[in-house]
């Protein structure tokens, strides 16, 4: 295997409540041919649902994603409340998965907020696009 054709990530994972904005996501990731695995999850419960039945596994690096994309604005938990029970995962899961945060928000407040997690490691509004993906080094 070449340079070019090893991948960047292992594993992507999308967290927005708007399945065509993960659909579109999605997509993106796959046309910038930086992971061949990609999770999506259309809210934050399921997800954590999904990181802490990957606790469990014993290869858990092998199969986490690398990096979650993750909206802040949905319902019944919101990205900021994601990110609160995250930090209550193992420390396996919180050294591997690094944060994104992609919204539709470009309140300052919410950028602010979201810095404040040591696991945010960028922001970025939406739409996602092959240039932010390109750039993306997390």
């Amino acid at each position: 295997m070449t340079e070019k054709d090893k991948k960047k990530y292992y594993a992507v994972m999308l967290i927005d409540d708007n399945e065509i904005d993960n659909l579109i996501n999605q997509k993106m990731i796959e046309a910038a041919n930086i992971t061949e695995n990609i999770y999506t999850h259309t809210g934050g419960k399921s997800a954590l649902e999904f990181l802490r039945n990957m606790e469990k596994v014993s290869e858990v690096a092998n199969v986490l994603p690398d990096v979650i994309f993750l909206d802040i604005d949905m319902p019944l938990m919101d990205g900021f409340q994601f990110l609160d029970e995250f930090d209550k995962l193992s420390e396996d899961i919180k050294d591997k998965s690094r944060i994104v945060m992609l919204s539709s928000s470009i309140n300052p407040q919410d950028i602010n907020r979201s810095e404040k997690y040591t696991y945010v490691k960028k922001y970025i509004s939406k739409p996602l696009t092959q240039e932010s993906l390109e750039k993306l080094d997390v």
